[in-house]
């Protein structure tokens, strides 16, 4: 039989009456003729839950033990979907990530998927099971533990599983019915897609959009499968929710597809930098040796008059979320006092937001920067930092004027009107 992946998040199964909705919608598909895998989250709040039992217990909590506990909701939850099922008459079984196995790395908490063996689930399929429901967000390392994925871990289980038993389709459920040209609560024009391609997927969500982890959409690139993005909580066909899939998929896509945006970001700049081969390394070695994900980079190159010399020297900006502002500004200052850098200044603004356009279809179109800075400026929202790649375009403004610069944008490139 045809096979789907369905996950779904916590808010879709955060208590008993979801589960038995979640359940209906399994149900659905099977009767439509799917063998069908579920992919469950913890009920919602359960995790955060677990992670404070743990941490008041232990606050130095070995990490082994710290993925036993937290693990245990998703398991809990597919416990119960499974039942629920048995008791709608759909021949389901629950499956932990160590019965799968779901082999992973040893990185407790930030373990990544090594495989998936297919054949004591495709063992029950043969004898009749018609849903195999898995715990999502956790695995089992080499040395027998029990290991969990980080964030957004259920949604990346999905996709792997897809991946892994050559699914027709990945469908994530969760709170909202699809992508999003933009926030809905930001602008009242937001207009749902009907398909995205995958890689303005990946920067939208590595740009701020809560709706799919980054993670699972890159797995999903890298092995071409298809993700269907719908509503846990509306009745859905097979044209409901936003597709994501590859560009060849999409007949004709507009100049930019989305804008995305994040409060969380600081901008940090350090003035009068000696411009020399190798400082650049050293300033950005010294952040990623402290953990600080760096994003924007501008270098802006000047002279100093000494009098009887010229020395060109240079100011360094970058931005990053704005809770790593203080372990970067501890890094640069201790490798400043260890004379391994040198400047004059450290300048942090934490009054920023990060707004950026993204559509494949920049790629073939000219003025795509010209329309958004000058949309931009009718506004009077000044620009504090630029960067752009292939098919994204990105600014710093101040945060104060975030909602402004998202509703320009999005009118400045017909966002509200589909084609």
């Amino acid at each position: 039989m045809p096979l789907l992946v369905m996950k779904f998040g916590g808010t879709s199964v955060a208590d008993l009456d979801r589960i038995a909705n979640a359940a209906q919608k399994v149900k659905r598909e099977v009767e439509r003729g799917y063998d069908v895998i579920v992919i469950v989250s913890a009920m919602s709040g359960k995790t955060n839950e677990l992670v404070g039992w743990v941490e008041a217990t232990s606050p130095f909590y070995d990490a082994r033990e710290y993925d036993a506990v937290v693990s245990s909701g998703e398991n809990i939850t597919a416990g119960l979907m499974a039942l629920r099922l048995q008791e709608m008459n759909v021949p389901a079984r629950s499956w932990q990530g160590w019965q799968v196995p779901i082999h992973t790395t040893s990185a407790h908490s930030a373990a990544r998927f090594k495989s998936i063996p297919r054949d004591n689930i495709d063992a029950k399929f043969a004898e009749g099971m018609r849903v195999a429901v898995v715990s999502g967000f956790q695995g089992l390392s080499e040395e027998g533990r029990i290991t969990t994925l980080g964030r957004g871990g259920s949604d990346t289980t999905a996709v792997a599983f897809a991946a892994a038993f050559g699914a027709e389709r990945c469908d994530i459920y969760t709170d909202v019915d699809g992508v999003y040209t933009t926030d809905p609560r930001v602008s009242s024009k937001a207009r749902k897609l009907d398909r995205i391609a995958y890689e303005e997927m990946l920067e939208l969500a590595s740009l701020g959009a809560k709706v799919l982890q980054t993670r699972s959409v890159e797995l999903a690139m890298r092995n071409n499968v298809r993700l269907r993005v719908l509503s846990s909580f509306e009745d859905t066909d097979e044209t409901s929710g936003t597709l994501v899939c590859g560009e060849d998929e999409i007949m004709e896509s507009k100049i930019v597809s989305g804008v995305a945006f994040s409060r969380d970001e600081a901008k940090m700049t350090l003035v009068t930098v000696e411009d020399r081969p190798g400082i650049a390394s050293g300033i950005f070695g010294t952040l990623a040796d402290a953990g600080v994900n760096v994003d924007m980079i501008v270098q802006n190159i000047s002279e100093r008059n000494y009098g009887d010399h010229i020395e060109a020297v240079t100011d360094m900006t970058f931005s990053c979320p704005i809770n790593q502002v203080s372990r970067a500004k501890k890094a640069l200052e201790d490798a400043q006092a260890a004379n391994a850098l040198g400047y004059e200044d450290l300048v942090v603004d934490t009054e920023v937001a990060k707004v950026s356009v993204v559509g494949i279809g920049m790629r073939s179109h000219a003025g795509v920067a010209a329309r958004m800075f000058k949309a931009l400026a009718a506004e009077n929202v000044n620009i504090k930092v630029i960067a752009t790649s292939e098919i994204k375009i990105s600014v710093l403004v101040d945060r104060k004027y975030l909602e402004l610069a998202v509703q320009a944008l999005h009118d400045a490139f017909d966002l509200d009107k589909a084609g």
